[in-house]
């Protein structure tokens, strides 16, 4: 994990896939119209911007479920290492593409990031 805001799937549950990820500055605001999207911080500080509701603040050891449709954009003022636990058909960005938007094919195929 060397590159910032690339999730790499490292398990599946059910339907659901556990991705790593490292985080610094912030993505971009979206949203995911059908599925929820749990962040657990391992390492660093983690907000999340809601859009209709107060940002939420997160320590290591804590998690936030972003309720589907809720559109949302993480910021890391400091690096921070995270869990995402999502459903296998999560966008990387939901219902924005941008130029740091990874496929899930690239999620899964780790060989593509340097290092890995």
């Amino acid at each position: 994990m060397s590159s910032h805001w690339t999730p790499r799937v490292v398990g599946r549950v059910n339907d659901q896939y556990v991705k790593v990820a490292r985080l610094l500055g912030e993505l971009v605001w979206h949203s995911h119209d059908e599925e929820d999207e749990m962040f657990l911080v391992v390492s660093g500080r983690l907000r999340i911007r809601l859009e209709d509701r107060p940002d939420v603040h997160l320590a290591p050891g804590e998690f936030f479920v972003v309720p589907r449709g809720v559109r949302h954009n993480p910021v890391a003022e400091e690096e921070v290492e995270i869990v995402l636990i999502e459903t296998v058909t999560t966008a990387h960005t939901g219902d924005v593409v941008v130029a740091g938007t990874v496929p899930i094919a690239a999620q899964l195929n780790r060989s593509s990031e340097p290092g890995a």
